[in-house]
């Protein structure tokens, strides 16, 4: 009897660790984009005691970095122990040293990776071969697969391989493409792949471990006379490769059905032009070779499987004898390469051919870009020119080196039962999740083929994201984005203005509009545009009130549940009453741990999906005008980039349009988030004047810059058409008018400004109203905005904005409207660090979370002021932002050390007037001191300009360099990860530098941008990826590790907490003339906040956290120790530790230890409270020490 097939929904990374998982016994693991997933499935079924194939589960050790990983991995495996690692980019190029070793020492292992592109001109998380191009020449054998069932299907290969050849491997798929591709595929099973498993190769490694019983040397160092020969001897092992991986490869076809090679062949037997390439294109490759051959065309295409070693024999025998031109695709670029790396490797391997076909070389999909039909198209329409071009590129328009090929119009080659919805979504509102599920339901529950894919932008929560969804009765293998959909759902009606939401959307399908408007109300908010696709292609329009439904219900701006269950209601993809029970199971499977209040409302939820309207359609739409374009002052930059990419139009922009605007190199213009404008908010706070005492609060907590004092002259007042008041303080200011004013189209809705408003007698001056775009009063309040940004001067000047938190606020913030999360607990921090120093900072950041919301192109949230001044920023790398913060320090100080030579010239030569040899002279005295490098700039840059424009050398010379006049703030700024982990070496090691520059570590206790996986700092008894039982380590002391140094300024701060305190270490740390450090708290989405209203109430969990014990605001100044006074200062109050458990109670990260493992939560919290009490005590000694000279 046949065995029965199994089959589950799943992506690449899971395919990928659910082999993985049988063949490993130790994991070392660390986060990276879009690898994470497979380490957190791995750790995840090993605390829920999945066992191996050796009946064990698998060990899971976090490290502090990618290279701290392969260092244990090597040790691992020395050990005895068969061990893993899963890695991409930038992480699997820091392995690269001890991939060198592992292969040298002949360790067989698998390093499971999911291939993406590597930062150059700008970071890019998605998908290409770059990091696994650049380990070609390591000595690990190399391994590709071209979809999630591949995945499935082949990952056993390269560890059967590795075990027999003793050779390690690289086992890489598409990152995001593949990796993050939802698929129903068939299961392998591990009594299948265990009765395959030679285990007579897992007793010879066994038996090569390291052990005192039978002692060797391993790790040698050798002399010229030997090196060489030594290294050759390993030869023999390399060329048996391609023989073992075609052998498990033919062993995996008799299980599994579908037949596998090193090269497999897809196309006419008697193919005359063929392609050759490598990961997810293959699919789409193949539908568009079964479109040509449907027209009589002799095409084929081989898949590359084993790419290292690379066999020539395999290849030869896999083409066709017939072809007679070759296209080999990369997806990789190797500037100043004659070609790319497989095209290289194929033409050498036809060199010696007689009568060899002619190959052709092009570039396609860096950085995820899509892959369709169309351009494979495009590559075979070359290859039929008499002279195909060479070196060509895919996808792209290049009409600057001019190496693109013409493009192909899209065509639909997928299925012909295949159904294609498309969901537009805001970031954390769950769509992505719902779709994930609603995949599953469908794919677990019905014999149909099913496919997921999920698009975002590049901001945090609050972004733009768009599920993609194919379901079918065959199998699907369009391995892009739909552009034809049956179905499309718009969870945000502010898209409709935004982007092409309708775009390609099919005769009869239907269109599903959560919106809070109903009848002629919605029809008026429809744009023109939108309403005559409607009509020209009679689709089924369906609108719900999903934001209204969510509230009712408890769902805050979660509005998934509704609007999933309302897709299966209008779609019947599946019977309806089936939908629904399944939604229901995957309810408790989501947010089961959440509690069972949230379950209840997410029942709700699902039973409330059916509150959908049918809006009539009006045949007269056909024929409406196209929408009035807005016209307004941005300048080109925006117009013709900016926003083309925030429309999601970014793949139509052309090489020239970045050329032009001088963007080469990364570079990219500041300030232009304030052009973005997306009103994607539920709630807008609104002012009522009566109650303001102008404390400035709301300002100083706005994660985005989105609601500011304005302070206005009776001529400034004049044109303002909104309510004010007397401003009463500071004396400076008297006379003037006072008004609060949000940016409705800004703001993102968090609430936190209302939440900490005190307001008067109870009464607030602030309260959150619902957001209406087309409400005459939100109009109103959007042009009030408008003309208090740019007809209101900043006052800043006129008042001690460093003095506290209120004047604070009279300053500009030079960080505005970033892609943080609504309710972020970073970046208010961030804004103030920008307001304090701004016109004169500089930023080296880690990347992360920071650098995503600071620098993620088009939108740059680090702004000017009038003069034109702002922070410059740039990012580097995760692990060395600390070291290139200090590179930026020396070459500064060297620069300035020019500056002082040239002014000294100045005086001696008696250079210009009396007055710029005085203040040359004055700023050689002061050049440390920011406030009069300031007001000495003012003198010297228009002197140095006169001598310029005489002729003078020197000052010629000095006006390339007059921008190193003023002192700068030089921040360095990152998370915990990069400074509790990866990056503490470089940040210990910066700080020791004693040079003058300030750290800023912000701490969510998890690392954020990647998913919330455990780092260093996150305490004890928390549940975060990679940590799945709750942590079992105490948080690292991270500040006081830094007093020890004596001479580093240190504060650990929470801005909810006390903003006074925030404000003065922020300020002390920047006045001191050494190296600093700020460690602040700041919670995160991925907390799960239970306190009601979320991550609109950060601010008030930071209170909270400070009031129960659980973090503490300390200072710690080496000025003082100068002059004989104890420099630690503990500024928070004796902790009520009574409320500490209702603290980790009210987060999910801790909740959900408590519901997971009951029995062992009690006890990790208890210890939790017994480690923060531990703590405070240690800073209540430092209080007590006596630091007098006596």
């Amino acid at each position: 009897m046949a065995k029965e097939k199994k089959f589950i929904t799943c992506d690449g990374n899971e395919a990928a660790a659910h082999v993985s998982y049988m063949f490993s016994e130790v994991a070392a693991i660390y986060p990276i984009t879009p690898s994470s997933p497979m380490a957190e499935h791995t750790d995840d079924w090993a605390a829920h005691g999945r066992k191996n194939m050796w009946g064990q589960t698998v060990l899971v050790q976090e490290m502090q970095s990618e290279g701290g990983a392969a260092g244990a991995v090597h040790g691992s495996l020395q050990a005895g122990a068969l061990t893993t690692t899963f890695t991409a980019s930038q992480g699997l190029l820091l392995m690269i040293p001890n991939m060198y070793k592992i292969a040298g020492e002949l360790l067989p292992c698998v390093f499971d990776v999911s291939a993406r592109t590597l930062a150059s001109h700008a970071l890019c998380i998605f998908g290409d071969h770059q990091d696994v191009m650049a380990c070609r020449q390591t000595g690990f054998a190399m391994f590709a697969s071209a979809s999630v069932q591949e995945v499935m299907d082949l990952t056993a290969v390269p560890h059967l391989s590795t075990l027999e050849t003793k050779v390690p491997f690289i086992n890489f798929f598409d990152g995001f493409r593949t990796s993050h591709e939802y698929h129903k595929v068939e299961l392998m099973d591990m009594e299948d792949i265990k009765a395959i498993t030679p285990q007579e190769f897992v007793e010879d490694f066994r038996n090569r471990a390291l052990t005192p019983e039978r002692p060797v040397t391993r790790g040698t160092a050798e002399n010229p006379n030997e090196f060489f020969t030594h290294r050759e001897a390993s030869n023999p092992y390399y060329e048996n490769i391609p023989d073992v991986v075609e052998k498990y490869c033919q062993k995996i076809s008799e299980i599994t059905g579908r037949e596998y090679h090193n090269f497999n062949y897809y196309g006419a037997p008697d193919a005359e032009n063929i392609i050759i390439l490598m990961g997810s294109a293959c699919e789409a490759a193949k539908e568009a070779i079964d479109y040509l051959m449907s027209q009589g065309k002799k095409v084929g295409m081989i898949n590359v499987h084993l790419y290292r070693p690379f066999s020539v024999k395999y290849l030869l025998a896999a083409v066709p004898k017939s072809v007679k031109k070759i296209a080999v695709l990369d997806r990789t670029k190797e500037p100043g390469a004659e070609g790319e790396p497989l095209y290289l490797d194929v033409k050498s391997a036809f060199y010696d051919v007689e009568n060899r076909p002619a190959i052709v070389g092009g570039r396609y999909g860096l950085g995820s870009a899509e892959v369709t039909p169309a351009m494979v198209i495009s590559v075979f329409n070359n290859l039929e020119l008499p002279a195909p071009k060479n070196h060509f590129t895919v996808g792209i328009v290049d009409d600057v080196t001019n190496l693109s090929l013409p493009k192909v119009e899209e065509m639909a080659l997928g299925g012909k039962s295949t159904f294609e919805a498309k969901f537009f979504g805001l970031g954390a509102d769950g769509t992505v999740g719902a779709n994930k599920n609603s995949v599953k339901i469908i794919g677990d529950n019905t014999d149909k083929y099913c496919q997921a894919y999920f698009s975002y932008d590049s901001k945090k929560s609050g972004g733009f994201t768009c599920s993609h969804l194919r379901f079918g009765d065959e199998p699907i293998r369009s391995t892009y984005q739909i552009t034809t959909p049956n179905f499309v759902a718009c969870h945000v009606q502010a898209y409709l203005n935004m982007y092409d939401v309708t775009r390609g959307i099919r005769e009869n399908g239907s269109f599903l509009l959560n919106t809070i408007f109903d009848g002629e109300e919605l029809v008026n908010f429809i744009p023109n545009k939108v309403k005559k696709v409607f009509a020209e292609k009679n689709i089924n329009v369906y609108y719900i009130n999903a934001t209204k439904i969510a509230q009712e219900i408890g769902l805050g701006n979660r509005t998934n549940t509704i609007l999933q269950s309302a897709f299966f209601r209008i779609t019947e993809v599946i019977p309806v009453d089936m939908a629904v029970e399944q939604m229901k199971k995957f309810i408790v499977k989501s947010y089961g741990k959440k509690g069972q209040d949230v379950v209840d409302k997410n029942y709700a939820a699902v039973d409330r999906g059916g509150e959908y309207k049918k809006l009539t359609i009006d045949p007269a739409w056909k024929n409406l005008p196209a929408d009035p374009v807005k016209e307004d002052d941005a300048p080109a930059f925006v117009k013709e980039l900016v926003r083309p990419i925030n429309a999601q139009a970014g793949d139509l922009l052309k090489v020239s349009d970045f050329a032009k605007h001088g963007t080469i190199d990364g570079t990219w213009q500041n300030g232009t988030a304030a052009y973005e404008k997306r009103g994607v908010e539920a709630f807008v706070p609104a002012w009522n004047v009566e109650n303001c005492i102008q404390c400035n609060k709301c300002s100083f907590v706005c994660p985005h810059a989105a609601i500011r004092p304005f302070v206005m002259t009776a001529e400034e007042k004049a044109g303002f058409n909104g309510p004010t008041q007397e401003i009463k303080a500071p004396a400076a200011l008297k006379g003037m008018e006072f008004a609060i004013v949000p940016s409705p189209l800004d703001c993102l809705g968090c609430g936190n400004c209302a939440d900490v408003c005190p307001g008067k007698k109870g009464e607030k001056a602030l309260t959150m109203v619902p957001y209406n775009p087309d409400a005459e009063d939100m109009k109103e309040l959007a042009k009030l905005w408008d003309y208090s940004v740019k007809c209101i001067s900043s006052k800043q000047d006129l008042v001690d904005i460093k003095q506290s938190p209120k004047n604070s606020q009279f300053a500009q913030p030079l960080f505005e409207f970033s892609g943080a999360c609504s309710g972020c607990g970073e970046t208010p921090y961030v804004k103030l660090i920008s307001q304090l120093f701004g016109d004169r900072e500089v930023i080296a950041n880690a990347t992360g979370c920071s650098s995503i919301y600071s620098a993620s192109i088009p939108s740059t949230p680090y702004t000017t002021n009038a003069k034109g001044q702002g922070p410059a920023f740039d990012n580097s790398l995760f692990e060395d932002f600390c070291e290139f913060g200090l590179g930026m320090v020396i070459g500064n100080k060297k620069m300035k050390e020019r500056v002082a030579l040239l002014l000294q010239k100045v005086i001696d030569e008696k250079m210009g007037s009396a007055e710029y040899q005085a203040a040359a002279a004055e700023w050689i005295e002061k050049r440390e001191d920011a406030d009069e490098t300031k007001r000495l700039a003012e003198i010297l840059k228009p002197e140095i300009a006169k001598g310029a424009a005489a002729g003078c050398p020197v000052c010629s010379e000095l006006k390339t360099l007059d921008h190193y006049l003023v002192k700068r703030s030089q921040w360095i700024i990152g998370g915990d990860g990069a400074s509790y982990d990866i990056g503490y070496g470089g940040l210990d090691h910066v700080l020791a530098s004693g040079e003058d520059l300030n750290i800023f570590v912000i701490d969510t206790e998890v690392y954020s941008n990647t998913g919330g996986q455990a780092s260093k700092a996150t305490p004890l008894g928390a549940i975060a990826q990679f940590a799945a039982q709750g942590k079992r380590i105490k948080k690292k002391d991270l500040g006081m590790i830094a007093t020890t140094y004596g001479y580093v300024y240190v504060a650990q701060v929470a801005m909810g907490a006390d903003n006074a305190q925030c404000l003065k270490a922020f300020r002390e740390a920047e006045a001191y003339h050494g190296p600093s450090l700020v460690i602040a708290y700041a919670p995160c989405i991925n907390h799960g906040l239970k306190i009601k209203g979320g991550m609109g109430r950060s601010q008030e969990e930071e209170r909270r956290a400070v009031e129960c014990g659980y973090w503490h605001l300390w200072r710690y100044n080496p000025e003082l120790a100068e002059q004989g006074q104890n420099p630690f200062s503990l500024d928070s109050k004796e902790p009520d530790w009574s409320k500490f458990e209702d603290f980790l109670m009210g987060e999910v990260r801790y909740l959900s230890v408590k519901k997971a493992y009951p029995n062992e939560a009690d006890e990790l919290f208890a210890e939790a409270q017994k480690m923060a009490k531990r703590r405070y005590m240690s800073y209540v000694r430092q209080t007590k020490m006596d630091w007098s000279e006596e």
